[in-house]
């Protein structure tokens, strides 16, 4: 004949149980958070707005959750951090520059940054 499970015991059981339950639960919702979050776009420089001497503009910044990334509607590549630096040589004046990412489930996240171009002309001798 078996014994029957003391009570103290029972409840031990299923409280920890539950605790490792949970535990594993919170886990894997920590994890999945930047899967349920979708892409993200941070523009660290330049700054919306700014004013751009020279004939090159760089944008730099990062990419989070991005299975495609593109500025201006042109393919533009990240590093294995999410970090990207791209180079345009757009005309002087006003010029809008727009990056989007999109994730590998289809969501899209767009970051947009205005600058001017001032008109390079370096000082002739």
């Amino acid at each position: 004949m078996t014994e029957p499970i003391p009570p103290l015991r029972r409840t031990l059981s299923r409280t920890l149980g539950a605790a490792a339950f949970l535990l594993l639960a919170g886990y894997a919702a920590f994890e999945a958070r930047r899967l349920i979050a979708g892409p993200a776009i941070t523009i660290a420089s330049p700054r919306d707005g700014s004013v751009v001497a020279g004939p090159v503009v760089h944008i730099t910044g990062e990419a989070r959750n991005a299975a495609f990334f593109a500025m201006n509607d042109a393919q533009a590549f990240v590093d294995e951090s999410g970090r990207f630096d791209e180079a345009l040589s757009p005309p002087p004046g006003y010029t809008v520059l727009t990056l989007r990412a999109t994730d590998r489930f289809g969501r899209t996240a767009a970051a947009t940054v205005r600058v001017t171009v001032a008109d390079y002309c370096p000082a002739r001798s």
